[in-house]
Formats: structure tokens, sequence, C-alpha cells
């Protein structure tokens, strides 16, 4: 084994060498040619449309017809090793300005190469504080693991089959995932909409949006189960480093307000909007309905104010917060509220159309019951999930760590009926 150049690389085998990616590839960055949303929109067809992160559209003409490595400029995940920020292209494709265009030179494989540039190491290239951002001339000096062609070819398709195969149990957990939200959604519809007694009385509820109900059950506007239905500041104050929390969409994760991650701003605007009833009560219910719109979480502390993204509901006594707050995560609550969209470019809803929704309310003791049942039985499904979830981010760290040491020929390849390989 040998060193690569400095710390940047590993040890590679003694009969590899080390290319800068300049050497290695001509740029083609020249011939890209960004289009915004407007314009893309005018060209629907058949051409994959190519950003920092992967294929975002598809328009009717190509700018490349040939095998090329694709490397994100700026935007792309260049910290998180299971991301990846290079792809290899084939075939008639048009790129944007914020992925590298890349034509390796016949030394190369580019699968190889695409698979080096999603194992390496990003930190002595990246510049950009607030947007990450590889430059040309850095990109250029990133070294490249370079084995004779043969062996780039017999690792390349080594890590075809391998990656395909931890790629569909990726798929496979993820469509589990699909399955679990889809059942959480119908769990809640169901107990928000119809009780937990099979045998209950039913009426028409005279909504197209619930079909039948209990009888004993009202359909309401969400209006007549709120003291007050509001929004926050309209006015975005400076923020700073420290100081008191101011809540937007971004920080409702969950279905639960992640007060921590919150801008901060000064006491001054934070008495203002106090004031101006931007600082929800506990036990208020917040809804998104700018962006993105349908967020929910009930608030458990009220040290915070909040942003006119979010909507402010304010139960009355006869309304259970939690109760409301699964109503409107419910599929006629979700429904509704997609009905209901103004705008195109960004989906919003307005407070005039909020307090109109329509919602069915059962007596209190039955909106506590009812939400007592949707918590244990969420968090059944919660907990597969969960386990889902850490089996996922374990087979793609593992994905990841395959990568990197077959790239640095730490990994076994046969090259020909299992007699030669790629390590020595």
């Amino acid at each position: 084994m040998t060193a690569g150049p400095g710390s940047l690389l590993p040890q590679l085998p003694t009969h590899w060498s080390v290319t800068p990616v300049r050497y290695a590839s001509t740029c083609l960055d020249g011939k890209r040619v960004p289009l915004n949303i407007e314009e893309r929109s005018t060209r629907r067809g058949d051409y994959p449309y190519w950003g920092a992160n992967g294929v975002v559209d598809s328009i009717d003409e190509y700018l490349f017809d040939e095998p090329l490595v694709l490397l994100g400029e700026d935007g792309a995940p260049f910290f998180d090793k299971t991301k990846p920020v290079a792809f290899f292209v084939t075939g008639r494709v048009w790129v944007n300005n914020h992925i590298h265009v890349l034509r390796l030179t016949l030394r190369f494989d580019p699968r190889f190469i695409m698979h080096c540039l999603n194992a390496a190491d990003y930190g002595p290239w990246i510049e950009g504080s607030t947007r990450e951002k590889l430059t040309q001339d850095k990109m250029g000096s990133i070294p490249l693991p370079t084995p004779p062609l043969r062996e780039q070819r017999a690792i390349a398709d080594f890590l075809e089959r391998e990656t395909a195969r931890i790629d569909t149990l990726v798929a496979a957990k993820e469509r589990l995932l699909t399955i679990l939200a889809e059942k959480r959604q119908a769990l809640i519809s169901r107990a928000v909409t119809k009780g937990l007694d099979p045998d209950v009385p039913t009426k028409d509820s005279g909504s197209a949006w619930f079909g039948s109900i209990p009888a004993h059950w009202e359909v309401r506007k969400l209006k007549w189960m709120c003291r007050r239905i509001t929004d926050g500041s309209h006015y975005s104050p400076p923020t700073r480093d420290d100081g008191r929390p101011y809540v937007t969409v971004a920080n409702v994760v969950d279905d639960r307000v992640d007060v921590e991650g919150a801008a901060r701003i000064d006491d001054s605007d934070f008495a203002t909007l106090e004031r101006n009833g931007c600082r929800p009560s506990v036990g208020d219910v917040l809804f998104s309905k700018d962006g993105s719109v349908g967020k929910v979480a009930v608030v458990e502390n009220d040290g915070f104010v909040i942003l006119s993204s979010l909507a402010r509901l304010s139960p009355t006594s006869a309304t259970d917060s939690d109760y409301l707050a699964y109503f409107l995560k419910s599929k006629p609550g979700g429904d509704q509220v997609e009905s209901h969209y103004a705008g195109a470019a960004l989906r919003r809803i307005t407070l005039d159309t909020i307090v109109d929704l329509l919602a069915v309310q059962p007596p209190l003791h039955e909106q506590h019951a009812i939400v007592a049942f949707i918590k244990a039985e969420t968090a059944k499904l919660d907990a597969v999930r969960a386990a889902a979830e850490k089996t996922i981010g374990l087979l793609k760290e593992r994905r990841a760590a395959l990568i990197a040491a077959a790239v640095t020929g730490k990994v076994d390849v046969p090259l020909e009926s299992g007699v030669e390989s790629a390590r020595t």
C-alpha cells in the first residue's frame, strides 16, 4: 500500500496513482444553461433537467448527449456521505448552473470517478459560509485514486451490483414508511369522524367531507370551535444571536414546536409582537398556512412569538386542543385545505378560509377518549417507523462505507473469474 498525497487520501495499493480532477477530465461548465421555473413550464418535454441534487424537471431540448459525471457546485450535500453529490449520466440531458459537468479522459471509467467523488472529503475544497460552494478551481484540485482502467471497471461493476442490493433494501423500508404514514392518517381520520364505538347510531353529516357520523355529533365551522383564530406577525423583526424565540413554519417539526431551533429577536421587538397578539398560549393549536401548508402543533409552552405564516387557533372550553390538532391532520381536514389553495407558485391558505373549514365535534368527554386512543395507537406505529428509519440510516451508512473502501482499494474485487482481484 502507498499513501495518498498528504492526508487527503488514505493508503492506496502500491500500483495505484493519484490524479487531480483537472487532469482526469474536461470541464464543460461553459455549456450549461439555467432555466427558471417559468421558462421550464413552457418547455415541457422528455429530457431530464439536472440541478445540484439530481433531476428537477424535464424539458423539450437537451445540451449534452454523452457519458458524463455531474458534480454539485452549490447546494449539494457535500458533508453527508449518505447522499450523492456526483452522478453518472448517459444520453440526452440539460444541465443548469448549480452542478459541474465533467467529461472524463479515456484513462478513466466515469462510473468509478462518480463513486470516488461521492466518497471524497470536501472539507479542504468547499467555500462559502451561508451557501457551500465548490468552485471550478477547487474542484480541479480534488485528488482521485487512480488504479489501472481494468480495475476501475471491475470496481465500478462490483459497486453497481452491491449498491443495487442495498438500494433495494432501502426502497423496501421506505415503502414501509409510506404504508405506515397512510395507516396513521387513516386511523386518525376514522377516529375523528366516526368515533370509537362501531355500533353507535349514525346520521348523514350533510357534508361530502365526512359522510355519516355518530348521530349525537355536530358538524361545525372552526370559528365556532375556537375562541380566536389569528395569525402571527406580518412584520419580520431583525434576528440576532441571542434574545427571545421567534417561531416560523420551519420550526414546526414532527407535530411539535422546535423552540430551541428558532431565530431570536430582542426584548423590545418581542414585547411589541406580544402586544399584537403574536404570542400563543399553552393549549393553542398552530397551523401552517403558507409554504408548507398543513403542519400542526399544540403549544406546550408560551415563551415565543410567531410569524404570519402560522395561524393560531385558541380552542373553546368545549374543544380539546389535541382533538382539534388531530382533526386538522386528518384526511377530511387536509382535503378541505387542499381544495382552497390560493396561489400557484406558493401554496397558501388564508385566515378567512381557515375560520370556515368544517370539522366534526363530539362531546368533550369523547374527544378526550379519542385523543387517548389515537396517542396509544400511533405510538405503536411510530415505534415501527423509528425502527425502519434507523435501518435505513444504517443501510445508507453501510453503502457509503462500501464505496469508500472499494475506491481506495480496500475491498477484494475479482477481475476475471475470481482468479485476479483489484486489490493487492
